[in-house]
């Protein structure tokens, strides 16, 4: 059995704060403002991994009232997911990310952070897609204000 998963988030863009995208350090001047480390790709993957299985958002499991979450590394989060999901007797066959970012470009960081993905769902780099646009100047993320990941996963029964 299959089951189909979507998850989007969105952090704004501030200055004093690492970006931290898919479990890893990007280079830039801004960071995206948040709790944890407002990682936008963990935190739709992870929402997309619970909801698939109707357990509800990653903010029912990880409020950003519990000060134990303050700054938490996303990328553990998602490992927290993954063992709530093999819990339930299912794994990640596939995940599909978009992140829309003006700047700065992501080409060259999306091989470091597929691994550090494929890690903590246990998965194979060939089942995890991960894909960077701008907004072509349009909204808030084309103004450079914000970051937006949606994430779409397919869990099998194991």
């Amino acid at each position: 059995m299959y089951r189909i998963g979507y998850g989007e988030d969105i952090h704004r863009l501030v200055e004093g704060r690492k970006l931290i995208l898919g479990g890893v350090d990007v280079p830039y001047h801004k960071g995206l403002l948040g709790h944890s480390d407002a990682d936008v790709v963990c935190h739709a993957l992870c929402d997309a991994m619970l909801g698939a299985l109707a357990l509800g958002d990653i903010g029912s499991h990880f409020p950003d009232t519990d000060e134990k979450f303050r700054g938490a590394n996303s990328i553990d989060l998602l490992k927290e997911v993954n063992i709530l999901i093999h819990n339930a007797g299912y794994e990640v066959n596939n995940v599909d990310v978009s992140i829309a970012l003006e700047k700065p470009h992501l080409r060259l960081h999306i091989l470091a952070m597929q691994k550090k993905i494929c890690s903590a769902i246990n998965a194979p780099i060939s089942c995890v897609s991960l894909k960077a646009m701008t907004n072509e100047g349009l909204d808030s993320i084309g103004r450079g204000e914000a970051c937006r990941a949606i994430a779409v996963v397919l869990l099998k029964r194991i």
